[in-house]
């Protein structure tokens, strides 16, 4: 095959258990038609292990950052390890990234600070950004247009918001990803946005092991479940499942700028790296 079934755009890796049982699920999510990962970061503390994890699969990718979780420890120094990463070649993009409402103890100041920051070391290096956005989608639209955010585009990583936003991240160049809330029996918003996207801005991902997809909603996710969330893009979408898995993937591969790594093999890697 010359490239993966699917492209799992978010999923945490590392944060999946020891070693032994994340190469499990790497096994069962290759049987499920996982050919591709990208694994965002969250805390400066967890970088090394997020390379590290990457590292033990060929198609899995990286994409560190802060998330707003950890926005109050951004700083000079953070600053400055996060810039020498992205001269890695295993990381292709940014994340996740953004801006949090719903965050207890870390202000709106502090994640806009780092935020802005991130942004600008992305669109220096040429990566695109994984984007994290609840209860502030208004005010983070603003910042990636004030900070130029759309020379490197990127993906909206767990969208709720309206088609209207949809519409408006993707004038910015930013996919939206979808995972287990479209599954939902009750979902209405996240089928009315899929519906209303270009097919070339319509990307899958799990959040594993975070939003696992029904039926599974009350288990830790996993990524061989992306499937589950592909039937429900075809269906929602007239597609086939092999369509959905074309279109999904093609559109990962131009967003995050890859090649594959090797004529046949189903693995990816940054242009212009060997």
């Amino acid at each position: 095959m010359s490239e993966p079934v699917y492209f799992d755009t978010h999923i945490h890796l590392d944060a999946l258990g020891d070693e032994p049982m994340i190469q499990r699920e790497v096994r069962l999510a290759r049987r499920a038609g996982v050919g591709a990962f990208l694994v965002p970061g969250v805390h400066p503390r967890d970088w090394p292990r997020l390379l590290q994890t990457v590292g033990h699969f060929p198609e899995a990718l990286a994409a560190p950052g802060v998330h707003p979780l950890a926005a109050a420890d951004w700083n000079a120094g953070v600053a400055k390890a996060l810039a020498a990463l992205l001269a890695n070649p295993a990381v292709v993009a940014v994340g996740e990234v953004g801006l949090d409402g719903l965050i207890q103890g870390v202000s709106p100041e502090q994640q806009e600070k780092a935020f802005r920051h991130q942004i600008r070391l992305a669109v220096e290096a040429g990566l695109p950004l994984l984007i994290h956005c609840r209860k502030a989608t208004a005010r983070l639209l603003d910042i990636l247009h004030q900070e130029d955010a759309q020379k490197v585009g990127g993906i909206f990583h767990g969208f709720s918001g309206s088609r209207e936003t949809a519409l408006q991240a993707v004038k910015l160049h930013f996919a939206i990803g979808f995972g287990g809330p479209l599954t939902y029996p009750e979902a209405r918003r996240g089928p009315e946005v899929l519906s209303a996207l270009p097919e070339e801005w319509i990307v899958l991902e799990t959040d594993a092991p975070d939003l696992s997809p029904h039926p599974h909603r009350q288990e830790d996710n996993r990524p061989s479940y992306l499937p589950l969330i592909a039937e429900r893009v075809a269906h929602l979408r007239g597609w086939t499942l092999a369509q959905t898995a074309v279109t999904t993937t093609a559109n990962a591969k131009r967003i995050l700028n890859l090649v594959q790594k090797e004529e046949g093999k189903p693995y990816f890697r940054r242009k212009g790296w060997s």
